[in-house]
């Protein structure tokens, strides 16, 4: 089992918003259906662009496959991508904010050493 450091640098790594990773726990419930695009937009009351992003940064990591006509599933591409996206899925679950955090940290790296700056005392 991977540790919490290699957890934590996937889910920076692979996420470039919270939205992929809800994108991801909407497609692993069903991992066998693809969704339409259509299906995806309103599974996560998202927008085109957000899915559209979500998937393709999901295709590049290697949790999703994504089909011509928009569509996509859950495929990851070896068992190790799938063991660390079920612990991220888990983590999600367990601990939201903590996840989000880590993800926004990653997408922001200045403004959150900004705002550590000003922290009188670490989580």
């Amino acid at each position: 089992m991977p540790s919490d450091e290699v957890l934590a640098s996937f889910i920076r790594s692979t996420f470039r918003s919270v939205w992929a990773l809800e994108l991801l726990c909407f497609l692993r419930q069903e991992p066998e259906v693809a969704r339409s695009h259509g299906e995806m937009v309103a599974g996560l009351r998202g927008s085109d662009l957000v899915v559209t992003q979500s998937v393709e940064s999901l295709t590049a990591a290697g949790l999703v496959t994504a089909e011509a006509d928009g569509s996509a599933r859950y495929a990851p591409a070896t068992r190790d991508v799938d063991d660390l996206a079920e612990r991220a899925v888990a983590l999600y679950k367990r601990s939201p904010d903590a996840v989000r955090r880590t993800i926004v940290a990653a997408a922001n790296p200045a403004i959150t050493a900004f705002a550590d700056a000003f922290r009188l005392r670490k989580d």
